[in-house]
């Protein structure tokens, strides 16, 4: 039951053609107020095509619609609000939920449909940080939404594995390190160096001529340089493995950049086929002036290629093998200007579904303030975090609940849940700013709240399981909140997805679970009366919901708690 379409359609009867159903139910608000209804209809628009007052449109309007799915409705100034038939509502509303099950909210446009995405990419040789957080789990989350929507997901891992810092790490490796001491401890050892180099090179600059030239040794296949750079790929990626595991995080490929070195020359003998190359200051360039862009560099002039040149290769090598009907970069915003470019170059190469290429950008995870940097060595490392909170909340669930069986797997999935929602309940261009104790909070807008609801509605449950099909559905006011809410799920997942927000997902299961909790309060769930049965079914329903939301988010959603 869509109320927006049945209002709408109501609506559009009375209006002779003025407006469509469409660009009515466009127009549509939900009054913040309780009494003033469940949909409100501004009349402004219809003002100018009936010579009328809105108010005086809204009393006339409010006369006419009568449907059994509409209990009310009243003009209340130029307002015409609708009260919907809570009875009838909730009876076709709780039905739906509690017969699919999990299976609600899905939707089927995506179907034969392939999305790549490309988020999380790493570098090489580097700690994973809290800085890589905000990718990898908005990336997840984009690609569990898109397939609640029907579509076929591609999740690449665009690992950082080339690149100048890799002729900068081995420098430091050659000239500081020692072979001992990184394969105790590979990612700590080889970022201390990292670190290193960085401070030796501001007294002695140097050093970076030093490091483009040892990268370029790597570049042309050098047999040591090689040895050493596949040695630090290996390690990282072991790792890495780890975090993604703890995080839940899968991939269908890590193909990063160093897998297309021998695949880039096919590209800039094409963009130089169709003379789209030129030369500047020595490097090959494409000229992007119309659109107010700087020159896309494609290779420098010692040779050496650039992220443009490989972004530009991984596209076409995707395109090619996975045929993507829309490929997602979760990539940060400090990129926009780069991945503007790289689309457009593929355009002005005669690639329609270049079109199709979207950046999805994200903000700065802060420390103190400010944006965490590898190069000073001032990172806080996830691993670190990981594990601190499902320590507190092992501990949390040891002082209220310490007859919970298996609290281990309990606290690993709220302590991981908590740091997965505190960064997913953010707009994504928004910056959020690390904070180990807000993230790990147990009441409030956070992932333990949402989870606690959830379990909370089990273990209702377990006392008295739904025992029939049947719904009559309910027609309180404290059930209403709580059905209105769970009716919006489909269209949250459609909206999500659609701004790749997963953070609209995040705070409608805020939202609704506060509306349980309300609704927990005020209401004697168990009670046995003729109502029982469906409150247990509304009790059901809002625990499918919770469910299904979190895991969208790539969050557990623990029975006890």
């Amino acid at each position: 039951m869509d109320f927006i379409s049945i209002y709408s359609q109501q609506i559009a009867r009375h209006i002779n053609g003025m407006l469509s159903v469409e660009e009515i139910a466009e127009m549509m608000e939900e009054p913040k107020l309780t009494q003033h209804g469940d949909l409100a209809f501004p009349c402004f628009q219809l003002a100018k095509h009936m010579k009328q007052s809105p108010n005086e449109i809204a009393k006339w309007l409010a006369e006419k619609i009568k449907s059994p799915s509409i209990a009310k409705v009243e003009a209340i100034g130029p307002y015409m609000n609708c009260f919907m038939n809570k009875k009838r509502a909730s009876k076709q509303i709780l039905r739906t939920i509690y017969h699919q099950k999990q299976a609600y909210g899905t939707h089927q446009f995506g179907e034969g449909k392939t999305i790549t995405i490309d988020f999380s990419s790493p570098n090489i040789a580097k700690p994973f940080s809290m800085g890589h957080l905000r990718s990898t789990v908005i990336g997840n989350a984009i690609a569990l939404i898109a397939e609640k929507c029907g579509y076929q997901t591609v999740r690449i891992n665009h690992l950082g594995d080339w690149g100048t810092q890799f002729g900068k790490l081995i420098v430091a490796y050659e000239r500081w390190g020692d072979e001992k001491t990184v394969k105790a401890n590979p990612i700590q050892a080889l970022f201390a160096l990292y670190v290193l180099f960085h401070e030796k090179a501001e007294k002695h600059p140097i050093l970076n001529e030093e490091a483009r030239a040892c990268f370029k040794k790597l570049e042309d296949g050098d047999g040591e340089a090689t040895q050493l750079w596949t040695w630090f790929r290996k390690e990282s990626l072991k790792e890495f493995t780890k975090i993604y595991e703890l995080l839940g995080v899968t991939f269908d490929a890590y193909t990063g950049e160093a897998f297309y070195n021998d695949k880039m020359q096919d590209v800039i003998s094409m963009l130089q086929e169709r003379d789209l190359l030129v030369r500047s200051d020595g490097a090959d360039v494409v000229n992007l002036e119309e659109a107010d862009l700087p020159p896309c560099l494609i290779r420098k002039s010692d040779g050496a290629t650039l992220y443009a040149t490989r972004d530009i290769t991984a596209a076409l090598y995707r395109q090619v093998h996975y045929q993507f009907d829309k490929a997602i970069y979760v990539v940060g915003q400090e990129q926009a200007i780069h991945f503007q470019q790289v689309f457009l170059v593929l355009q002005k190469l005669g690639f329609d579904w270049a079109g199709n290429m979207v950046h999805v950008p994200f903000g700065f995870m802060l420390k103190d303030g400010k944006k965490m940097s590898t190069r000073k060595g001032k990172v806080v490392l996830l691993e670190e975090v990981l594990a601190e909170a499902v320590k507190l909340a092992e501990q949390n669930i040891e002082e209220k609940n310490p007859a919970l069986g298996n609290k281990a797997d309990v606290a690993k999935k709220v302590g991981i849940g908590a740091v997965i929602f505190h960064d997913l309940k953010h707009d994504r261009q928004n910056s959020v700013a690390f904070n180990l104790e807000e993230m790990l909070q147990f009441e409030g807008a956070t992932g333990p709240y949402v989870q606690y609801t959830h379990a909370r509605a089990c273990a209702i449950l377990r006392k008295a399981p739904v025992s029939q099909d049947m719904v009559e559905g309910l027609d309180d006011e404290f059930s209403w909140p709580v059905i209105k809410k769970l009716h919006h799920f489909p269209e949250i997942v459609m909206a999500s997805l659609h701004s790749y927000e997963p953070s609209k997902i995040a705070r409608f299961l805020l939202e609704l679970s506060q509306e349980f909790n309300r609704y927990y309060g005020k209401v004697k769930i168990l009670h046995d009366d003729p109502h029982l049965h469906d409150r247990l079914v509304l009790v059901a329903c809002s625990a499918t919901v919770l469910k299904e939301g979190l895991r969208l988010l790539g969050i557990h959603a623990p029975e006890e708690m």
